[in-house]
């Protein structure tokens, strides 16, 4: 946003007529247009200054601008920066409460290298509960060794495997 800021200030300078533009275009971005968050507003952002950079003859700043924007985008994508989860797949499985929980804990640790409780949810009998894992899978394994595997457990129903390279909603 500091970047982006900064093109705005230089395309703007001492005008006050760019400036009421600038803020008129973004009122109208704003409320037209559904912003699911931060990284949506900063794109947003970025293109109208950078429009605005081209539009005031400012062709230099507009394509180094265009420049920096797209390097710095392709860094913080590469590095999932702000990422909340950094997970290569989610696991859901439903799980019989008369069953023994060390049956699907050794099948999930003998095939992945790292595993996190996501959520637990009971259902409503309260005979079953759903559980939610992030996992990441040992080199030598695939996916579908995976699901075989906690698909073999007796007391294990409807399992799921998520592929999320990036930051998931589950």
């Amino acid at each position: 946003m500091t970047l982006i800021v900064a093109i705005v200030m230089m395309v703007i300078g001492g005008s006050l007529a760019r400036a009421f533009a600038l803020v008129g275009a973004l009122s109208i971005i704003r409320f037209r247009t559904v912003l699911k968050g931060t990284k949506d507003m900063a794109y947003i952002f970025s293109a109208l200054a950078l429009g605005m950079a081209a539009g005031t003859s400012n062709y230099f700043l507009a394509a180094a601008g265009t420049v920096v924007v797209i390097v710095v985008a392709f860094v913080l994508f590469k590095t999932n920066f702000g990422a909340i989860y950094k997970s290569e797949f989610i696991l859901r499985f439903r799980f019989t409460r008369v069953g023994d929980s060390t049956e699907y804990l050794e099948a999930i640790n003998a095939s992945c290298k790292r595993s996190d409780l996501l959520h637990m949810e009971p259902s409503g009998d309260n005979q079953s509960v759903s559980l939610t894992y992030d996992v990441a899978l040992k080199d030598d394994l695939s996916a579908d060794d995976l699901t075989q595997r906690m698909g073999d457990i007796e007391h294990i129903s409807e399992v799921v495997l998520i592929a999320s390279k990036n930051d998931v909603d589950y």
